[in-house]
């Protein structure tokens, strides 16, 4: 399978239906450009349309975010992305009248962090050792798969996946694979457990 003008109608359609595409019509061109760009290789690679389509709103998804980084509009935040056009606001500061009847006042505790007990602290130390144990055994089991590098460079040092990728001299969606497949041989080491 090559990239048709039936592919690039599909890409098309899903770009226009992708949440991140309402208000960002004039980047059309950009992301249908670079959907198109990123998914031109998997044609030869996948012959089924359902898994073709699943396969292109993902790539379509990742394309759109790139293209609104590029060009200003969105921004990566501690809780993932949001748009330039959004203002984050602390909560005001209220000047509390000296005579005040403080029954009209609602006290929320939300913002306040409880400490964690002994027991959960020892817990989640146990299921951490339990964790690096595990991958310590994966990895030697599968040294050509670099999981213990893999997991350090992601997760100790923070790097992204491209960057692991560019380090490894691997491709990104390889990266993605081993931490997935890494992730999915700890859970089935857990549930054994």
């Amino acid at each position: 399978m090559e990239l048709t003008q039936d592919n690039i109608n599909l890409i098309g359609q899903i770009v226009k239906n992708d949440r991140k595409y309402s208000g960002n019509e004039d980047l059309y061109d950009d992301f249908l450009n670079e959907a198109c760009k990123r998914s031109a290789s998997i044609f030869s690679a996948i012959d089924n349309e359902a898994t073709l389509e699943t396969y292109l709103r993902r790539v379509v998804t990742t394309s759109i975010v790139n293209v609104l980084k590029d060009s200003g509009r969105l921004r990566r935040t501690k809780t993932g992305y949001m748009s330039t056009k959004e203002v984050v606001t602390e909560a005001p500061i209220v000047e509390v009248p000296v005579k005040t009847d403080y029954s009209t006042y609602v006290v929320s505790y939300d913002n306040i962090v409880v400490p964690e007990s002994p027991e959960d602290v020892a817990i989640k130390k146990e299921i951490l050792a339990f964790v690096a144990e595990t991958i310590i055994k994966i990895d030697s089991e599968e040294p050509e798969e670099q999981y213990m590098q893999i997991y350090k460079m992601r997760y100790n040092d923070g790097m992204t996946q491209k960057e692991i990728a560019q380090e490894l001299d691997l491709s990104q969606s390889e990266i993605s694979k081993r931490l997935y497949g890494l992730i999915e041989k700890v859970k089935s080491e857990l549930d054994e457990q």
